[in-house]
Formats: C-alpha cells, structure tokens, sequence
C-alpha cells in the first residue's frame, strides 16, 4: 500500500500566517498533523497530541523559508525569554519549588523536541519515509516524557507555566538544512548529551530523597538510549559507514551546524556504557571525552563554543557541564 496521499493540488494552496506560502498539507495526512501540533498552544495538546494519520502527503512541498523562521505555538501565559532563569544547585533542590523548577526545564526540553520531530517530517519530505515514521515515534515518545514531567511538576505544588523558558532547541535546529544536519544535532547532539545529563540529575534528586522526580529523570535518560541509536544508525548510513561502525566522529563534527562543538553535548561525567548501546563506538566516545569544557582551556571563545555568549542560562549551561 502507498505511504502517500494520492491527490495533487496546485502550488501556493494555502499558507503558514506568515508572509511566505506554500503547498499547503493535504488534510487527513502526517504533514497536516505535524503543523497542527506545531502551532498548537495549549500544552495538553502538546502531551497529548493523540494518533497521528496514516499518509504522508505525496506533493507537499515546503516553504525553505517559512521552515527556518518558523516557531511553535506557544500559550499565552507561557513566558519565552532569551535567557532562561539558571537551573537550581543541588543544595537548593531540598525545596519542592526548586525541584518542579527543574522538572520544567527537562519538560520543556521535550516539548520542543516533539515539535522539532515534527519540524523536521516537514522540512525533509525526500527524506527517507523509514526515517519520517521513526520521527513520528520519537515525538510520541517525547509527547509522553513532558506529559510525564508535567503531572510530578503538578505533584510538586507548580504548573507548567510558572517558570520562564527558553526555545533553545529550536534556536539552532530550524536552521538545519539537511537530515544529516538535523540528526547530527537533535539526535546525536541533543539527545545523547541528555543521557549524561539525566544520570547525574537523577543522582541528584536522590540525595534529597525525591525518589518520584529520580525515578522520572532516570527513566527518561534511558529511554534516550533508543533516539540516539535512531540518530546513530541514519547518520552512520548517510555517511556510507561500514554497518556496526556507528558515526564517524569527524563528520559528525563537520555536520552540527556552526557555531555548535561537539564540547557543548557531553555531560559530566558521560555515560559511555549507555552511549555505546546507542552505536556509539568506544573511539568516538574516546574522542568526545576527550573535548575540553566550553569554558575551558580548549575551547577559548563562548560564542564559537556555540552557547553564543548566552551567559548561564539553563538550557546553555545544561550543554556546557
């Protein structure tokens, strides 16, 4: 059976809300599915976004333009800053307000890679329809970790909401041109440094005894073994490696978009067992261990280290530790 929508429409059918139009997506298919939880702003929407259609549309043909400037729908109480607040210190995380603070990061964080997985459906319609549909899973995998976060968030006195955010994800990613790109960032990227970054939050929110929120954390780092191991297996096929391989570190480099390092995704310490079950190999793993911190002696400039001089914002400083 055909993974596509079988009707052609004409050029310019519709348009984003913005001054660049395009092929608009066939209603009933993935595309207008992946648009409407994009620009959705109530956040049980973006939990929750439901069963997406069956088809692809087979003559969708996006707006390059619209792609890169596009943002997400975002609720009217929800305040978006271009810094983020810090995220709390350990010590402070004996507090319930610090603890649902610090949910509301890492909910956010899945939240934005949901709608990223559907960004990048849209962008790279040639891309493999393999590769479309495992994004899909992804975004439903991420709609449930924010949904997940939100109820301990709730549990802890708080509502998504009460803390300012930052896009930080779809900063760098919506200027990705090519699946390469897009998975050398999201997958290899954002997502690998989270399961460094969940271990030692999790370790963290045991020290203070909320073994719910630690439970949560760690479930979340070890579901991310798999979108890496998603990431690990199109990269290391795009880039003609030999299967069992995995990435060749060199063109992963040369594939985040600048000014991005590979220095600002490795959390401290990283998690090399769980890496390399997501195909990492023990050379790259070597090798990205081996990048000096973005504050460091090897990487002299914030801005070319790709926190672009942010200062210590959440969502940077989770990069950068």
């Amino acid at each position: 059976m055909s993974q596509h929508s079988p009707r052609p429409r004409s050029p310019g059918e519709g348009a984003w809300g913005c001054e660049h139009s395009l092929t608009a997506p066939e209603v009933g298919t993935i595309e207008a599915w992946c648009l409407d939880y994009i620009s959705a702003e109530e956040v049980a929407a973006k939990c929750s976004p439901g069963e997406p259609p069956a088809l692809f549309d087979g003559y969708y043909a996006p707006d390059l333009a619209v792609c890169s400037a596009m943002a997400p729908g975002r609720g009217v109480g929800l305040r978006v800053q271009e810094r983020a607040e810090r995220i709390p210190r350990p010590a402070a995380l004996r507090e319930a307000s610090a603890r649902a603070k610090l949910l509301h990061v890492f909910m956010h964080h899945e939240i934005q890679a949901a709608e990223l997985s559907a960004w990048a459906i849209l962008r790279f319609p040639d891309a493999p329809a393999e590769f479309r549909r495992g994004l899909l899973g992804i975004l439903d995998d991420e709609a449930r970790h924010a949904q997940m976060y939100l109820g301990r968030v709730r549990e802890l006195g708080s509502q998504y909401g009460d803390f300012a955010v930052r896009d930080w994800f779809w900063e760098k990613a919506r200027h990705c041109t090519t699946p390469l790109q897009y998975t050398a960032l999201m997958g290899l990227g954002f997502e690998g440094a989270n399961i460094d970054h969940a271990a030692r939050f999790e370790r963290q929110l045991r020290d203070v005894n909320d073994e719910r929120s630690a439970d949560l954390v760690g479930q979340v780092g070890r579901e991310e073994v798999s979108h890496v191991r998603f990431a690990s297996r199109w990269f290391a096929e795009w880039t003609g490696e030999a299967e069992g391989d995995g990435p060749d570190y060199d063109r992963w480099c040369e594939a985040l978009p600048p000014p991005l390092t590979p220095a600002v995704f490795k959390g401290d310490p990283v998690q090399v067992e769980r890496r390399a079950r997501a195909g990492l190999s023990r050379s790259f793993l070597g090798r990205l261990m081996s990048e000096g911190k973005v504050r460091g002696t090897t990487q002299k400039s914030p801005r070319r280290a790709g926190i672009d001089g942010s200062g210590n914002d959440s969502d940077s400083e989770l990069c950068r530790e």
